[in-house]
C-alpha cells in the first residue's frame, strides 16, 4: 500500500478524525438516555458521556469505549454507539487534551490513560465492564487489563498495536516525519468546533504525534497475562497488519479474531475514515461486537 503525506499523518495519529456537534448523535440515540459529566480522576476533569437505554437491559455489564488518538466521542463513536446502545450501558471518555477534557502538566502516556480510564469506572461506581478500544484507545485498553484486571469483564480490540513491529511497512518513517503542515484543514476546524484557541491544535499534534514516536513494545508477558475474553478487530487494509492482529489474539489467553473489509476505522463509522454514508459495515461491526460481550 502506498500512502500520501497527508494520509500518513492521518494514519500516523491513530484515530484522528474530524468531529461534528454532539446533537448529531444525539439525534441518532433518540431510545436512550444521555447524561454527560467531569470526573475528578488523576488531576484531571476527565469529561465522559453515558448512554442508557430506555428499554430493559439486554446485558447487564456496561461497555466503556476509549477513542483513537487525536479523536473525541463524536468523531470515533458517532455511528457505532447509536447501534450498541439500544439494550446497554455506554459509557465513552475523552482523554488528556482531547475533547472537552483540559490537558494538565502530566506525562501523556498510554499508561496514564489506562489509569484514568480505571479510575473513571470507580467514579462511576461500576466493579466490571466491557472495553471497546479503537486504535490508541486499544492500546490503552490492554494498559487498563494489565493494570486493573479486576475492571474487566470482556475486552474488543480495534486496529490496536502492542508492538512496533505489527504497524505497515513505512509506517513510523512516516511518524517521524509528520508536522502541522499535513494536517488536513478539516481536521483542524473539527477540533476548533470544541476548543477555538488554535493552540490547542498544535498541543493536540504535538502530543499525540509525540506519544506514538516515543512508543515502546508492551512486553509479550504482559499480553499473555490478559485473562478477560478478547476480541481482536481489524480491517484488511488497516495501518495494523493482519499478522500482527493474529498474533495478539493467540497470545492472550482467551483470544478471538475477526479481519472485516476495509481500513484503518471505516468499519465502526469513524469520521475521518469512512468513504461512504450508506456503509453497512458499522452496523455488521455492531453485530459482531455484541455477540462476542453477550455471549456466556
Amino acid at each position: 500500500m502506498k500512502f500520501t503525506p497527508t494520509v500518513l499523518l492521518v494514519i500516523s495519529l491513530l484515530g484522528l478524525g474530524a468531529c461534528a456537534h454532539s446533537s448529531k448523535l444525539q439525534a441518532k440515540t433518540a431510545e436512550v438516555k444521555m447524561q454527560s459529566g467531569y470526573a475528578p480522576v488523576n488531576g484531571l476533569k476527565l469529561y465522559y458521556e453515558v448512554y442508557e437505554p430506555t428499554e430493559e437491559l439486554k446485558n447487564p455489564i456496561p461497555l466503556l469505549l476509549l477513542h483513537g488518538g487525536g479523536s473525541t466521542i463524536e468523531s470515533n463513536w458517532a455511528k457505532f454507539i447509536p447501534l450498541v446502545a439500544k439494550h446497554r450501558k455506554i459509557i465513552a471518555m475523552e482523554e488528556q487534551g482531547h475533547g472537552h477534557t483540559v490537558a494538565i502538566d502530566r506525562p501523556f502516556t498510554f499508561d496514564n490513560s489506562a489509569h484514568d480510564a480505571a479510575a473513571l469506572l470507580d467514579y462511576l461506581k461500576i466493579d466490571k465492564a466491557d472495553i471497546m478500544g479503537f486504535s490508541n484507545g486499544g492500546t490503552i485498553a490492554l494498559r487498563v487489563a494489565h493494570f486493573a484486571p479486576h475492571k474487566v469483564n470482556k475486552l474488543v480490540i480495534a486496529s490496536a498495536q502492542y508492538r512496533r513491529d505489527g504497524m505497515f511497512k513505512g509506517f513510523w518513517d512516516g511518524m517521524n516525519k509528520a508536522s502541522m503542515a499535513n494536517m488536513p484543514k478539516e481536521l483542524l476546524a473539527a477540533d476548533r468546533k470544541i476548543n477555538p484557541d488554535p493552540k490547542h491544535q498544535e498541543q493536540l499534534f504535538l502530543q499525540d504525534s509525540r506519544r506514538m514516536q516515543g512508543f515502546k513494545d508492551i512486553p509479550e508477558k504482559e499480553i499473555k497475562s490478559i485473562t478477560a475474553p478478547t476480541l481482536v478487530l481489524l480491517g484488511d487494509q488497516d495501518a495494523i497488519t493482519v499478522e500482527h492482529a493474529l498474533r495478539m489474539s493467540r497470545t492472550v489467553q482467551h483470544g478471538r479474531l475477526a479481519v472485516l473489509p476495509g481500513t484503518h476505522g471505516n468499519y465502526i463509522g469513524e469520521v475521518a475514515a469512512t468513504t461512504s454514508e450508506s456503509s453497512k459495515m458499522p452496523e455488521a461491526t455492531a453485530i459482531i461486537v455484541s455477540e462476542f460481550l453477550d455471549l456466556r
